[in-house]
């Protein structure tokens, strides 16, 4: 079915370029395709490198990395319970711009490219890793129409393997916007609210998880993520991501 709707997607795009011409989405210029930035954008976005915090991917500097194996501050402080953080850009001006456009702005022919630059952090996946999406609440859904994490979870799942499961996660009540809010007003808001669905359980426990997200800003909505994947019996849990702020890490 996949393979279907692609090959449909390529023979229609032309005819779509030609009734609404590429442009990109940051500064309206021609592009050659719906899915991308022009070159002048492109340079604007910050993308994450080495040396880089073994645990975490946070990048550091050639001072801090004195050996490989290097850990930040922050896990040094409290080692994450997670396997590491893929992100695709860290969050900047030109990232965040990205973020608001695909979301709120509802450009989802964005989400192949986001997808992209996730997939290059991430690498290849083995068959026994399980895609899992950050869930939305489902007044929040109904609201938005999509779940943003989903669609870059599907596009992680296409390039780097796996499998996706969707619903793997519930939030089991509706939390106020995180935006505003302190790390620990954050984990409190989300205490109790993220949970392993129970018809896929089986399929959690025992299993290796990538949990995609869009942004990850303080790590509270993750870490319950995390918490809930673990608590059922899940080994390694990575943390894909569009982008990543680093300040509040």
């Amino acid at each position: 079915m996949n393979g279907l709707r692609h090959e449909i997607g390529r023979v229609l795009a032309p005819a779509v370029d030609l009734i609404f011409p590429p442009r990109c989405p940051l500064c309206g210029d021609s592009i050659a395709a719906q899915s991308g930035l022009c070159a002048a954008c492109w340079s604007e976005l910050t993308l994450p490198g080495q040396p880089a915090c073994a645990a975490c991917q946070r990048p550091l500097s050639d001072r801090m990395a004195t050996e490989a194996g290097s850990l930040c501050a922050p896990c040094l402080a409290k080692p994450p319970r997670h396997a590491g953080i893929f992100a695709g850009t860290l969050y900047d001006d030109a990232s965040r711009r990205i973020v608001l456009a695909y979301k709120h702005g509802r450009r989802l022919a964005l989400a192949p490219m986001m997808g992209r630059l996730i997939a290059a952090r991430l690498g290849p996946l083995g068959p026994d890793w399980l895609i899992v999406p950050v869930p939305l609440h489902r007044w929040r859904l109904w609201h938005r129409g999509f779940n943003q994490a989903a669609l870059l979870a599907r596009e992680v799942q296409q390039r780097c393997g796996g499998t996706l499961v969707v619903d793997a996660l519930l939030r089991q009540r509706r939390t106020r916007s995180l935006g505003g809010l302190g790390r620990k007003a954050r984990r409190k808001e989300l205490a109790g609210a993220i949970a392993v669905n129970r018809r896929r359980a089986d399929r959690i426990a025992g299993a290796n998880v990538v949990l995609v997200d869009d942004v990850v800003t303080s790590g509270a909505t993750t870490d319950a993520c995390v918490t809930a994947l673990k608590h059922t019996g899940a080994r390694d849990v990575r943390i894909a991501c569009w982008a990543r702020v680093l300040d509040q890490l």
